[in-house]
């Protein structure tokens, strides 16, 4: 889907005019390449299109708010020193709150004369001044000043494009709560009242619904004919006795038809014991399929998990997965094993198949388990991410970081991963000592910058960005 940025040209009125016109063309020309629609006063509109007074920031907020459901972020555009009053008029008339990224063209030094001097480096410090006193965050470039067809400013916008994705994503996520938190896991309780004042709302259902609708299903239903096909189609299942197949069909029906009606955009199952003693399943497989279709679903009801893997989404395009920092990983200080039944998406394991889980096995039958999943995932770049609420300080605190996952030597079973994370054992003192849960959600790919610019400076969350 094509994004929309509102764009403020911002100008003052003893600053040469033409400026203006060249960075229209330059901002519309970057849009194109990108597949960014812009959303921008017209040139008869305002003076040459741009921002200089009060009334112009009335025009183009007006027309802002024409396309409030459209627009992502404000890019302000400042060709040359700007009125740093319109910028923030016209985002206070608008009524949007949504990111905003401040660009400043840079001056050439042989051209300093009355018809090409900017002054851009001095106006970007005003109009954020201003922004600052009327109460808005802001994205900074790379540098001071960048111009638009410049690499570096193409890779800053880019990156603002996934800040949005993230903030807007989670201002507005309405996720699911299916069945009670195991009770063994304390670690991964949350606060929905912490979540709901920063927009994520938590709808709940109980498992003996799921598990009533479920059975109410003929095996001859359309539907579970077409799950059951979207089931063996999404990985190798051999070994994996038909019964099962169906009966893993029928819960993802109710689990899929439940969260439509709800418009839910992700989910955490009670993934056991419940559902392997009463429905005789594990729900990996369709935890892992709902990931892959970009519905994230986390294991034990750690709604705060899914969260993590719902940002990372965002920032990075791609699945995310919750993983357990589960082992050390021989003598390596910057190694260790990530491992879970498991809800990876087919994104990171290749291999993915349908087998039981053998250490929950031992205490519910391993018969009952079916639906679990085996694979290792693929070498590549990770990011990892995780929100938690912290309810006795009444605030979301937060940690990023990226490493790799490797291709070292690993004989076991389930969702599997080496990772190596530089300085591993200061990040794990960091999880410990600040009372971070054992799950942490990963995904493909270096976008710990997008999050931490997203968490922090738009969300107002505490983030440790662990050093690479």
């Amino acid at each position: 889907m094509k994004t929309t940025f509102g764009v403020i040209f911002g100008n003052r009125d003893f600053f040469p005019d033409h400026l203006v016109t060249e960075a229209r063309k330059d901002i519309q020309d970057l849009f194109k390449e990108l597949d960014i629609m812009p959303i921008m006063v017209a040139e008869e509109d305002t003076k040459l299109g741009s921002v200089e007074t009060y009334q112009h920031a009335k025009i183009c907020a007006e027309l802002f708010k024409k396309h409030r459901d459209e627009i992502e972020g404000i890019l302000v555009v400042l060709p040359n020193f700007g009125d740093e009053k319109g910028v923030a008029d016209t985002i206070k008339l608008s009524g949007l709150r949504v990111p905003i990224l401040v660009q400043a063209y840079p001056d050439d030094p042989g051209s300093l004369d009355v018809a090409r001097r900017r002054d851009s480096f001095c106006g970007k410090i005003s109009v954020c001044n201003n922004l600052r006193q009327y109460g808005y965050a802001f994205t900074l470039t790379g540098q001071h000043t960048s111009a638009p067809k410049s690499e570096r400013f193409k890779t800053d916008l880019k990156k603002f494009n996934r800040v949005c994705k993230v903030v807007n994503g989670l201002r507005n996520a309405r996720l699911g709560a299916i069945g009670a938190r195991p009770t063994a896991f304390n670690t991964v309780r949350y606060s929905e009242k912490l979540l709901q004042a920063y927009g994520m709302s938590v709808s709940t259902i109980d498992l003996s619904e799921v598990f009533g609708a479920a059975g109410k299903l003929s095996d001859d239903d359309q539907r579970v004919k077409e799950k059951l096909l979207a089931i063996k189609a999404y990985a190798k299942h051999d070994t994996v006795p038909p019964p099962h197949l169906v009966r893993m069909a029928k819960l993802g029906i109710v689990i899929s038809e439940w969260m439509t009606a709800n418009d839910l955009v992700a989910s955490a199952l009670q993934c056991w014991t419940s559902i392997q003693q009463n429905y005789g399943v594990n729900a990996c497989t369709l935890m892992s399929m709902m990931s892959d279709q970009l519905l994230p679903s986390a294991c034990e009801v750690d709604i705060t998990g899914v969260v993590s893997m719902y940002a990372l989404q965002l920032a990075s395009g791609f699945p995310g997965a919750l993983v357990d920092w589960n082992n050390n990983y021989a003598d390596d200080p910057d190694r260790c094993v990530l491992f879970h039944c498991g809800n990876w998406a087919n994104s990171f394991v290749s291999d993915n198949e349908i087998k039981t889980a053998p250490i929950l096995g031992t205490t519910v039958g391993e018969e009952n388990t079916y639906g679990a999943m085996a694979g290792r995932a693929s070498a590549g770049p990770l990011t990892f991410a995780r929100v938690s609420t912290d309810d006795v300080n009444g605030l979301i605190h937060t940690y990023t970081g990226e490493g790799q996952l490797t291709d070292d030597p690993l004989d076991t079973f389930g969702h599997r991963a080496v990772a190596h994370v530089q300085n591993l054992q200061s990040l794990m003192k960091y999880i410990c000592k600040n009372g971070f849960e054992h799950h942490v959600a990963m995904t493909i790919g270096n976008v710990a910058d997008v999050l931490d610019e997203a968490f922090t400076t738009y969300m107002g969350w505490e983030n440790y960005n662990h050093p690479a």
